[in-house]
């Protein structure tokens, strides 16, 4: 069969594409991932995945689109929405879509993603975009369960030397990563610790 994969990212896209080669199925693969922020981190994953595609003689489109304001703004709108899916949900059903409309319109009888292979992804809500989108367009969307080889893939691609990113991609999941707040917010100013210092120095010396 002729699936169009939809990578978001290289070390993802490693056991999704072997596995389906290895099922017989003529793949190409797809970037579309403009929830990816900052755009550093948006380029060094378009990069990589270009770099892995073409060592690996895989056919590829890359929908190069990067609109911060755009993607957030929408988001936004979505979010605020009653009974809306959350922002994961969002996020899968805008690239999925995309996927869906790029395969439909390419002659490809199905399409993939290599989200599938993350543990940290929501699988039934992938598989619920994946078939709204195909059903749209009068595709097929393969679901399969990679979820089994994501350590063995994780560990090809460090080997490979591939980007290994630390966070799912959107700004939110980076402050998810990363920012661990506090009870109560400390404020840091030079002034006061100066005279802080100053006070308890003064303080020292009285006492003595």
């Amino acid at each position: 069969m002729k699936i169009l994969l939809h990578c978001c990212c290289a070390p993802c896209s490693v056991m999704p594409l072997r596995l389906l080669r290895e099922a017989g199925h003529e793949i190409s693969a797809f970037f579309y991932n403009p929830n990816i922020h900052p755009y550093t981190e948006y380029k060094k994953r378009r990069n990589c995945f270009r770099e892995y595609m073409e060592a690996e003689h895989v056919p590829f489109a890359l929908l190069d689109d990067y609109d911060l304001e755009g993607w957030l703004g929408e988001l936004n709108r979505q979010m605020s929405r009653p009974q809306a899916p959350g922002r994961c949900g969002f996020c899968y059903a805008v690239r999925l879509r995309q996927a869906a409309r790029f395969a439909a319109e390419h002659g490809f009888a199905a399409f993939c993603t290599s989200l599938l292979v993350s543990p940290y992804q929501q699988h039934e809500l992938i598989k619920v975009c994946g078939e709204r989108a195909a059903a749209e367009f009068g595709l097929q969307f393969i679901y399969q369960d990679f979820r089994p080889y994501f350590r063995q893939g994780q560990e090809i691609a460090r080997v490979s030397g591939l980007y290994l990113q630390k966070y799912c991609g959107c700004i939110y999941s980076e402050k998810d990563r990363y920012f661990k707040p506090k009870q109560q917010p400390l404020i840091f100013d030079n002034k006061w610790q100066k005279r802080i210092n100053q006070a308890a120095k003064s303080d020292k010396n009285v006492n003595c």
